[in-house]
């Protein structure tokens, strides 16, 4: 692979990590394509293979460390599977709704919406929704810090050669 096709490799994978703290794109899945199309454009070899392992080890974990965090951060504080799941119908239609920030909004409504009528009390139903909003928090360093770490074996990766 060419310079010109290496740089647009790393912008491709800085979008990704961009992603994953503005959720309007898969971010760890767009560093780890990244890294694919440049394994099979550039070749393998053992570094990439190596590299390459690396990041879809990272990336499954990171998407895994996005949805569980949230959910035990909810769980935490009591939070049933039911309120749970209130989030996510809030973040699909938040997504429809207010782009670009509407996933993170619409959970946060849903769940709140769904621990209300549960509770009956919103101040309590607030503090059930703070454990899911410090999950979500937590599930956005961990996926970036992954990221980071995902392009860190690619840059790895084009210094040592396929």
């Amino acid at each position: 692979m060419g310079v010109g096709g290496t740089i647009l490799t790393g912008l491709v994978m800085v979008l990704g990590l961009i992603g994953t703290v503005i959720p309007v794109w898969p971010g760890l899945v767009l560093v780890w394509g990244a890294g694919l199309f440049y394994g099979l454009v550039a070749g393998f070899g053992t570094a990439g293979t190596v590299a390459f392992g690396t990041m879809t080890v990272l990336a499954v974990s990171g998407t895994i460390a996005k949805f569980a965090l949230p959910h035990r951060g909810g769980a935490a504080r009591g939070a049933p599977t039911s309120s749970l799941l209130a989030g996510v119908a809030g973040a699909v239609v938040g997504v429809v709704v207010i782009p670009l920030l509407g996933l993170p909004i619409g959970a946060v409504a849903g769940v709140w919406l769904a621990e209300t009528a549960r509770l009956g009390d919103a101040r309590r139903a607030w503090q059930v929704t703070l454990g899911v909003i410090i999950g979500f928090g937590l599930g956005v360093v961990v996926e970036f810090s992954l990221g980071v770490v995902m392009i860190g074996c690619w840059i790895a990766w084009v210094v040592f050669g396929p």
